[in-house]
């Protein structure tokens, strides 16, 4: 009968050894690993991802979790080459998925429609906002100032109260009266209405 445990690949002396150095953070143990089975890590990464750049970041980051956590490997489960090859194999289908879905996604923004002005409705905003203001140049001075401050300067009735030093229901009477005459001067000049 057939030892199961002797059908596993034995993980040699060399590869256990070299675990324990690597997790006592011995740096020429790293070295020896990267010796031994960088090309062979890089080979597997560049046949899945077929860019000379992109496989050598995979060899760096594989060799680099090796040397950040040495305890992964377990040497009774398998040999130290195959799992190097699996990390490898990884991360190099994890770079190729992230690329596709970026370049989907890259692909789908350029194929939204950019959203162009409505060349009528801008034409409109600008004669309305002519209009407002040729309305507010009819004002008497202090409507005129109220509704600036208020409008255009951002402030609340009170603030304008404070600063042309007014009652509060002064400047609320002058914003209300500036305001309706400022509509009325606009419902007077829509063509086609009121004539």
């Amino acid at each position: 009968m057939v030892d199961p445990a002797a059908a596993v690949a034995p993980t040699s002396e060399w590869e256990r050894a070299v675990r324990e150095r690597l997790v006592g953070g011995d740096e020429h143990a790293l070295c020896e690993c990267y010796d031994q089975y960088s090309s062979f890590v890089y080979g597997l990464a560049f046949r899945v991802i077929g860019d000379t750049r992109a496989a050598e970041d995979v060899t760096q980051d594989v060799f680099l979790h090796l040397w950040e956590r040495p305890e992964a490997f377990d040497p009774g489960r398998g040999v130290l080459r195959t799992w190097l090859g699996t990390l490898a194999h990884r991360r190099a289908v994890d770079l190729v998925r992230r690329e596709e879905a970026r370049r989907r996604r890259a692909a789908r923004d350029a194929a939204q429609p950019t959203c162009t002005p409505d060349v009528e409705e801008m034409a409109f905003a600008l004669v309305a906002a002519e209009r407002v203001r040729a309305a507010l140049a009819t004002l008497p001075a202090e409507q005129r100032e109220a509704i600036d401050l208020a409008y255009f300067g951002g402030k609340t009735y009170r603030e304008v109260a404070v600063a042309l030093g007014i009652p509060e229901g002064t400047a609320k009477s002058r914003l209300r009266l500036g305001l309706r005459r400022i509509a009325g001067a606009l419902e007077a000049g829509r063509p086609g209405e009121g004539r």
